[in-house]
Formats: structure tokens, sequence, C-alpha cells
């Protein structure tokens, strides 16, 4: 039996973000979504990678890293979309809000980045290392996160498009500053947003294999 809260309100840092949390009644752990540049929690291709982790046990979190009014200030300039630090901060609302809500309490946390929302996460991971479990990134600006790409202690997995040379390239000259466990996986056929037949749902496998590898049945503090 699932569970829904629809319109959750998270506050972060004097602003409150709109999210939807969904998941079976004992669930393995969380998977918060760090959307990337431009995107929301109505994406449709986050949602449908978040209906693959519920199938495989885990609870989602899809939350907007804009407010309405940042969103329509973003749209014309772009600006806010690239504020690694802000997004960062406001994943790290995310993850201390759940923490603090039943089931979740003694459950681990993974997240699930996309784009400049991976840069976020691998932040906020870096961060947060007692509550954050597992780190997945698709076709994600890691390059973005800085020295926490050295510090992350969080498994991490990264997806890139094969056809996504630009992003390929990137994760080629930051992978060696990279010391947690870590794998990094080439979709074939797949371009930057994984629009081809049968890359999305490839995603989303690898993804809930990873977290379920690292999160399913780990509770915080190192109970079983």
């Amino acid at each position: 039996m699932a569970q829904q809260h629809p319109s959750v309100a998270i506050p972060a840092g004097g602003v409150t973000l709109a999210a939807d949390l969904e998941g079976p009644i004992d669930p393995h752990g969380l998977v918060i979504f760090v959307h990337g540049s431009g995107s929301s929690r109505f994406s449709g291709r986050n949602r449908a990678v978040a209906a693959k982790m519920r199938e495989a046990g885990f609870a989602t979190l899809l939350a907007d890293l804009l407010t309405p009014h940042e969103d329509a200030l973003d749209r014309m300039t772009a600006a806010l979309r690239f504020d690694i630090p802000m997004l960062a901060e406001r994943t790290r609302a995310m993850i201390v809000w759940a923490a603090a809500r039943a089931p979740f309490t003694d459950l681990p946390i993974g997240l699930f980045g996309a784009s400049t929302g991976a840069a976020a996460a691998i932040i906020a991971a870096d961060a947060m290392p007692e509550r954050v479990g597992a780190v997945v990134s698709r076709g994600g600006r890691i390059d973005l996160a800085g020295g926490s790409l050295a510090h992350l202690r969080a498994p991490l997995l990264m997806l890139v498009g094969a056809r996504d040379e630009p992003v390929a390239e990137l994760h080629e000259r930051v992978l060696p500053q990279l010391t947690c466990e870590h794998r990094y996986t080439v979709v074939p056929d797949a371009s930057h947003l994984f629009e081809e037949p049968g890359a999305l749902e490839r995603v989303a496998e690898l993804a809930a294999a990873w977290f379920d590898e690292h999160l399913a049945r780990k509770r915080i503090g190192g109970g079983a």
C-alpha cells in the first residue's frame, strides 16, 4: 500500500518549497530528487524515475527548488539555475526536513541529481555524510560541485548518455578527483535528456539497483 502526501511544504532558508512525497508504508529509504536547469517537480523524466524507485520499495520526495517568483525570474534570466550553493543549501533543507519525520528518522537517504542538480546533490551529500547514503547523477554537471567531489563519502553512480559528448568530457576531467566508491556508466544511444526509446527506463533500472545496494535495509547508526 502506498502513502501519498501531496503538496507538502518544506521550509528552506526563508522560503517555502512545494514538494510531493510518495512511497510505500514501510520504505527501505527515501530518494530525494534534485532537478536541474529549468526543471521542476513536475518533470516527466524525474517522475518516471521516481515511480521506478517506489516500485523498488523507496519513498520519493520531489520538490521545486525555486519558488514561483524565483522560477519566473529564472526563466527570463537563467541566473538562479546555476546558483549551485543556493540549490545545495535547499537540498540540505529537504534532507533535514525529511530526516525529522517518521518513518525516515532512522532510514538512509539517497539523492538523485540531474544536470546542475547533481552538483547540488553532491555538495549536500558531502555536508551531511551521516544522512546521505548514496547519490545518483543523471547527465550531471558534477564538475560544478567544486571541492565536494574530492570529499564526498557517499557512493556515487554517474549515468551519462553515449551521445552527450560535452558532459562526458566534463566527467573525464573530474573523475580522478573522486575518492569515494563510484561507478561511471555510459547509457548506449542516449543523449543528454535520455529521450531515446528505452534510455530513461535504463537509467531508472540502474539507479534503483544502486540505491537498493547502498540504501535498502540500512538504517542510520549501522542497524539493519
